[in-house]
């Protein structure tokens, strides 16, 4: 994932007008701070027909509001990793994914964004994300 150059265009000009200098029609983007390049590297991509089945189920139940089989899903998830792009709280929501087997939750999640079809799948408990094409 990388930022698109729309929005580091408008990094650079929202910074431009908060110091108050010029802002030239064809300003070079604004450089992205280590941190962001780092937690865009930090997620991978995973085709919606390469989830486990159990994935399709909890993208299934998320898309129709519940119910839900554990009392965490639906939480506020903190990203306190610093994994996904950084958002305010409140912004992404966590689901159980059933590990078949398993005698509790697992490991694995998705990890809903506010916008369309911002999934996250994590086999290994916070530890890696993958964004669902959901076009493949």
């Amino acid at each position: 994932m990388r930022i698109p150059p729309r929005i580091a265009t408008g990094i650079a000009l929202a910074a431009a007008l908060l110091v108050g200098g010029p802002v030239a029609a064809n300003a070079a983007p604004a450089p992205v701070p280590a941190t962001a390049t780092a937690t865009a590297a930090a997620v991978g991509d995973i085709c919606y027909s390469a989830l486990p089945p159990e994935a399709h189920d909890t993208l299934d139940l998320i898309e129709a509001g519940g119910p839900y089989p554990y009392p965490q899903d639906g939480t506020v998830f903190q990203n306190r990793e610093g994994l996904l792009p950084s958002q305010d709280s409140g912004y992404y929501h966590e689901y159980t994914v059933e590990t078949p087997g398993s005698d509790d939750r697992g490991a694995r999640r998705i990890v809903t964004g506010e916008a369309d079809q911002e999934d996250y799948y994590t086999a290994d408990h916070y530890e890696s994300f993958d964004l669902v094409d959901h076009n493949c």
